[in-house]
């Protein structure tokens, strides 16, 4: 375990994502991945009578959030759950609507610099991945059971990895020997899987992507999950997204683009039979990325693209 004092964890586009939700001091916000609290402490900061509910997977995570929350203990309520079941606790709180939303996607500095949780090809550790380690299958034991059709198709659709097939068979022989147990271990699979003169950055990087994102299955519902979170959304409140790679970002693009249009019919279609109103207003029609200074503080920032949608 990582001591407080010892994480760094710096917000990524902070004062864009603040900015960008249009603040109502009185209204209710959520953070559906509060992560260490950066930008949730950002949220409480502009709220007078307004409230914040937090949630996160993460035990770890949420203590320190809690910490660093704790000077607007009258606003904030901590939830540890995903975010894609927060409706039935607005439900039990009957909070019918709400001022707006802020989904980081990304995976936090506590989780990336701990060994012992498994994200960073890095630092050697044992092969974990999950966001709640209380719940759910590790990535070590999905390696040790998956199929070889399972684990390419995963690296394939998940990591974008070309050498998919190549890399899912070198574990199917390995682990006929050795069970691969650390993230050194399956890192160093990797590289013997890629040509010795490969030079950008370190291969093992999409393959532990398509592993955190199958063990979290972080992409399962979230498409269905911004549409309904944001027809929650009271007239102009606003939704922002911060997502880390293509796939995420695809899926909010995607979802934004659906809310916004008046109809879905087909084109030839003489009449409008879809009764599809316009729900949202894209806000930015390019994501928001991290300007040259940002970047230069915090490396982690570089993939970073936020979307913000305002309810009509």
């Amino acid at each position: 375990m990582i001591s407080d004092h010892k994480i760094s964890h710096i917000p990524v586009l902070l004062k864009e994502t603040i900015d960008g939700l249009s603040i109502n001091p009185k209204g209710i916000y959520i953070d559906g991945t509060v992560g260490l609290g950066g930008h949730s402490k950002e949220i409480a900061s502009k709220l007078t009578s307004g409230k914040l509910i937090c949630f996160d997977l993460d035990s770890e995570a949420l203590k320190i959030a809690r910490k660093n929350l704790q000077i607007y203990d009258d606003k904030v309520t901590i939830i540890q759950d995903d975010y894609k079941n927060l409706s039935k606790y607005l439900d039990n709180m009957n909070v019918k609507e709400i001022d707006g939303i802020l989904l980081d996607l990304g995976v936090s500095s506590l989780q990336i610099d701990n060994p012992d949780r498994g994200f960073s090809y890095v630092n050697d550790g044992k092969l974990d991945m999950r966001m709640d380690q209380s719940k759910g299958i590790s990535a070590y034991e999905l390696l040790k059971d998956a199929t070889f059709e399972d684990m390419a198709k995963i690296f394939r659709e998940y990591g974008e990895e070309n050498y998919a097939g190549k890399i899912a068979a070198k574990i199917i022989t390995q682990r006929k020997d050795k069970e691969i147990q650390t993230t050194y271990e399956l890192s160093e699979l990797i590289k013997s899987c890629y040509p010795q003169n490969y030079r950008d950055g370190n291969p093992a990087k999409r393959v532990f992507q398509a592993l955190r994102i199958e063990v979290n299955q972080e992409l399962n519902g979230l498409y269905d999950f911004i549409l309904s979170v944001s027809l929650r959304l009271k007239s102009r409140g606003r939704i922002a997204v911060i997502s880390f790679h293509s796939l995420e970002d695809r899926i909010i693009k995607s979802a934004f683009n659906y809310l916004e249009k008046d109809c879905i019919c087909d084109k030839r279609s003489p009449i409008c039979t879809c009764n599809k109103k316009r729900e949202v207003k894209i806000i930015t029609p390019r994501p928001i990325i991290a300007c040259s200074e940002e970047l230069n503080n915090n490396k982690r920032a570089k993939s970073a693209k936020l979307r913000i949608a305002e309810r009509i």
